[in-house]
Parts: C-alpha cells; sequence; structure tokens
C-alpha cells in the first residue's frame, strides 16, 4: 500500500530505530518458530490502514488469552525480562527501552482475543517477515473503548474508519460490539463531524 508515493512498509521501518527493528524482527521470528498465533496491531497496523506514521518504542503483538503466558516463556530464558502487569488484558517483554507488548484482552476487562480476529486478519509483511495484521473492525472494536484522561484513540478510529469503512464489515463490527453499541455510535457521529463530506 502506498500512501504520497511511499510504501507504508518502509515508511515504518524508516520511522524506528536500527535496534527496536532488531529485537521486533527476532520476536516475530522467535513466535513464528514455535507456531505461536499472533497478530500485529498497533502503530504499524495503523499505518498500514490509514498511513499514519507514528514513531514509538513498542510494537504490538495480539494472542489468544491461553497463548500469553507461552509467548512470555519463550523469551525469559533468552535474557529478556518479561511480566504480566495486567493479568486481564497484557504481558510485556522488555530489551531495554524497547517494549514488545503482548495483548491478549482489552484494559476495561470487556474483550479477549479470540478465532474470529484470526479468521478475519490480514496478510502483510512487516520488518520483512510474513504476519497476520488485526482486522481493521477490531482495531476499531478495541480503540473504540479507550477514552479516558490520559488517552483517547477516537482519532484513530476516524482514521481506519475513513481508509477502510467502505470495505469493512459492519454487521460483524456491530454484533462485536453488542449491547455496547452505543460506543461505535458515538465514534460515528464524531466521524460524521469530523469529516462531513465522506
Amino acid at each position: 500500500m502506498k500512501r504520497n508515493g511511499i510504501d507504508v512498509r518502509q515508511r515504518y521501518a524508516q520511522e524506528i530505530e536500527a535496534e527496536a527493528r532488531m529485537f521486533y524482527r527476532k520476536a516475530l521470528d522467535l513466535l513464528n518458530a514455535n507456531d505461536i498465533a499472533f497478530l500485529v496491531g498497533g502503530a504499524y497496523a495503523l499505518q498500514r490502514y490509514a498511513g499514519i506514521v507514528r514513531s514509538t518504542k513498542d510494537f504490538d503483538i495480539f494472542v489468544k488469552p491461553e497463548d500469553c503466558e507461552r509467548a512470555l516463556n519463550l523469551f525469559a530464558p533468552r535474557g529478556y525480562r518479561t511480566e504480566i502487569p495486567f493479568p486481564h488484558w497484557l504481558g510485556k517483554i522488555y530489551d531495554g527501552e524497547y517494549v514488545v507488548d503482548v495483548i491478549f484482552g482489552s484494559g476495561n476487562g470487556t474483550t479477549s482475543i479470540d478465532e474470529d480476529w484470526f479468521r478475519y486478519a490480514v496478510d502483510d509483511v512487516v520488518l520483512e517477515t510474513t504476519i497476520k495484521l488485526v482486522p481493521p473492525e477490531e482495531m476499531i472494536y478495541s480503540k473504540a473503548y479507550v477514552m479516558e484522561r490520559e488517552r483517547y484513540d477516537g482519532a484513530d478510529v476516524n482514521h481506519i474508519i475513513r481508509a477502510t469503512g467502505e470495505k469493512m464489515d459492519w454487521r460483524r463490527l456491530l454484533m462485536r460490539f453488542g449491547s455496547d453499541w452505543k460506543v461505535l455510535l458515538n465514534h460515528l457521529v464524531l466521524f460524521d463531524f469530523v469529516y462531513p463530506s465522506e
């Protein structure tokens, strides 16, 4: 995918430091070699879908809850520090200042990564490694609930809708929200305000 004439994969690789790139690449290779199913999300997926470039010190992967500890156990014996700071949704792998976030749920406890995240995942290549991206619907679903004083992901939701909305499975997205459909409606109203001509 190209934005402004530049391949987003190349832009992502250029934005992160060489040491971080090496660590993230090792992490992807180790997970692949040990058959741990994972999806790439976060800044890379946002850039891939919406062309938004964000320099970050972490790399987000998504796994099923039962695979988080297994993933972390691959890294600890290899000298990486690991922890599960939030047992309901997040593990971390550290290499100095760089972090791989191993996400298996949501901070508010409403979601866990399930088989549909993988069923609808998008094939891609990151850091010269074949991977699967978090589907745009699930990116919206996970980001839509991030509405806190210190962080609000509504702008990301808007960018993803604008970039992928015509191809999205809106019925599936609405089913994801279930009784929380008003959260999605809130973002759609905001999208209409931000992009009135879209």
